[in-house]
């Protein structure tokens, strides 16, 4: 009787609350990497997220650390963080895709960016690149308005 009780409990809580989960889990790499590398974004954790990037450039650790921190953009929670993921192009080393990016800052409430986003593959995982990071952050040199 307990066990059957036991079950119940679980079944219920399943059905109750699908999205609780331990961790963000993505059916696509891509989309994990680019998940994980917004979630160590919104942690503050930028000299990890840095070690996930890729085509870095000139830009090294300390300047991009800066840079983030002085960002008033930092990407959304949960289920604001990543939508709309669609793969476009694949490539052995390089993949091309889509997403909605939702982000939170200081001067608004939320906002999103809907873009393409190019990942490479490197050290046998996808990254995101510097320059992306850099666009939907607000520090790009070619600034995109909308």
């Amino acid at each position: 009787m307990i066990s059957r009780l036991f079950v119940l409990f679980i079944i219920v809580i399943s059905i109750c609350f699908p999205s609780v989960s331990i961790a963000d889990q993505r059916n696509d790499p891509r989309e994990q990497a680019i998940s994980d590398t917004l979630d160590l974004w919104r942690e503050g954790k930028y000299e990890q997220m840095y070690n996930l990037l890729s085509h870095r450039g000139s830009m090294n650790r300390e300047r991009f650390v800066s840079m983030l921190r002085d960002a008033s953009l930092t990407p959304s929670c949960c289920h604001l963080k990543l939508n709309d993921f669609k793969l476009i192009n694949e490539k052995r080393t390089t993949s091309k895709v889509f997403a909605k990016i939702g982000m939170e800052g200081l001067s608004m409430t939320n906002s999103s960016h809907s873009r393409e986003f190019t990942l490479d593959h490197e050290e046998g995982r996808w990254k995101m690149r510097l320059a992306d990071i850099k666009a939907i952050a607000g520090k790009s040199k070619n600034k995109k308005k909308k």
